[in-house]
């Protein structure tokens, strides 16, 4: 079992788990790419809202990382993401 998602504030990412086959993989995303992928006109958004909003989308970027070879801890940018 993973823990909760929750936003570091010194790293200003919100940092989750992502289930992939039986293990919990590591991963974070930054306030700042949440922002421009997917909500560019917002202000002071809550980056756990956008989080939870896109999660499945966002853990599915994760898992595509993976497969590329990326190692854990995985550390989503901008372009990880589709656009919205």
């Amino acid at each position: 079992m993973s823990q909760a998602p929750f936003f570091h504030e010194a790293s200003r990412t919100v940092r989750f788990w992502v289930q992939v086959d039986t293990q919990w993989i590591g991963a974070s995303i930054g306030k700042e790419t949440l922002h421009y992928r997917y909500r560019p006109d917002g202000r002071d958004e809550d980056p756990m809202e956008t989080y939870q909003s896109h999660a499945e989308d966002i853990e599915a970027a994760v898992r595509r990382r993976l497969a590329q070879g990326a190692r854990e801890p995985v550390m989503l940018r901008e372009f990880d993401l589709p656009v919205a």
